[in-house]
């Protein structure tokens, strides 16, 4: 077929290139610069008495996450190894300790941290070269949406629509397995897929349905940005939206643009600070909307909570957004951050459940708060120093050591 060979022949010559887009897991669009230089991850031995604030955390409120991320992992072959060069182990290693989470009672915190305790030994996460570890907030977004136009809705939701095509790089050469570039088939040649403009001027017309009609612009904006929402219907029920794909179009972040031009201050610059402009400023927020390019097409989900990417519904609290890259999805990590814009201590159990475009490198993670203005307000605020341990059954641990995969301090 001559399309296909096409494709084929795009694909092979961007690889050849370096030119590709590579597109991490979907959830969350914020977005942060890359490092200059090519990081790794190294678990470094450590004890729970390492854990700052260990023993005063409530430990049931984790164990809903834990048990979900756990019950995903088991259903997985029992020879898949997790985390770069494995160095989480495999999923046979995690059966054992998953079961147990899953079918035991745990009455208090102390009879979970206990059972943690028997069972995983902590190692902390760093990166090399060494930096600092930065983390985020972010949240469910909420909308006004109908299932109808009309009537103040005239935003659309869109699906995915049918000419949307999406390579799979690591199908042409293994080392670059998990990338993946997306786009569209135009008259035999493999194009990018419309822009966040292109597409509001109708580009998608008999090509995507519209699962739902938004009320306001700019938080449908945001719920481009989040990935996920819930939208109120006039008739007073809710429905779940998840990110489903994207255009494939690098994200561009409209408050550095705000900063840049002096609308808004870099110290007071926040998602609330933001999107505050955008309803100021209605004859100018279209076009700066547009500058990013990207856009999200969604589904409707019929869970409790947003699915992140290890496709389990997100615990409020307790979920973290990884690079997985570094970490692997569905395991337990200790973070120890700051509350939001406060030095008051965030010291927690964790569980890696997400991704997201902006949470790149070894020691970086986006806090999900929740849904709701209090979520929206934690969220838009939280940019903090801080680091995390990974909790791993006893067995890959010692491996681990044995193995020498752990590298000296130097």
């Amino acid at each position: 077929m001559s399309v296909f060979r096409n494709l084929v022949t795009v694909v092979l010559a961007v690889v050849l290139l370096s030119a590709c887009q590579v597109l991490p897991p979907p959830d969350g669009e914020k977005e942060e610069p890359a490092g200059p230089e090519e990081a790794e991850v190294v678990f470094q031995p450590a004890s729970f008495t390492d854990l700052p604030g260990w023993r005063d955390d409530r430990f049931l409120e984790a164990l809903p996450a834990m048990r979900r991320s756990c019950s995903r992992l088991v259903q997985q072959p029992a020879e898949r190894s997790l985390g770069p060069r494995g160095q989480a182990g495999t999923i046979a290693d995690w059966r054992g300790p998953c079961e147990a989470l899953r079918s035991q009672n745990f009455a208090t915190d102390d009879e979970l941290r206990r059972f943690l305790e028997a069972n995983f030994r902590p190692f902390s996460v760093e990166g090399r070269p060494r930096q600092d570890g930065l983390f985020t907030g972010y949240y469910e977004a909420e909308i006004e949406a109908s299932r109808t136009r009309g009537n103040g809705y005239d935003v659309p939701l869109h699906a995915p629509p049918d000419d949307l095509v999406t390579a799979d790089l690591g199908a042409f050469d293994p080392e670059l397995g998990g990338e993946r570039l997306v786009g569209r088939v135009t008259e035999g040649a493999f194009q990018p897929y419309h822009s966040r403009a292109e597409i509001e001027e109708g580009a998608l017309q008999g090509k995507s349905e519209v699962l739902l009609w938004g009320k306001d612009p700019v938080d449908v904006f945001f719920l481009h940005i989040q990935g996920s929402g819930v939208a109120t219907l006039p008739d007073g029920r809710r429905q779940r939206i998840g990110f489903a794909a994207s255009n494939g179009r690098s994200f561009y972040a409209i408050g550095r643009a705000l900063i840049e031009e002096g609308a808004v201050s870099r110290n007071e610059a926040s998602m609330q600070s933001i999107r505050q402009w955008l309803q100021d400023n209605p004859d100018r927020a279209d076009a700066l909307m547009r500058r990013n390019k990207r856009y999200i097409f969604f589904r409707e989900i019929d869970e409790d909570g947003p699915i992140g990417a290890q496709g389990v519904p997100l615990t409020a609290g307790r979920s973290l957004a990884v690079d997985r890259d570094f970490l692997p999805l569905g395991v337990p990590l200790w973070l120890e951050t700051n509350w939001p814009n406060s030095q008051a201590q965030l010291s927690r159990l964790m569980v890696a459940q997400d991704t997201g475009s902006a949470i790149t490198g070894p020691v970086r993670g986006d806090f999900f708060w929740g849904s709701g203005e209090e979520a929206f307000e934690r969220a838009g605020r939280m940019k903090e120093a801080g680091r995390y341990w990974i909790l791993l059954p006893d067995a890959v641990a010692e491996r681990v050591v044995a193995q020498g995969s752990v590298k000296p301090e130097s």
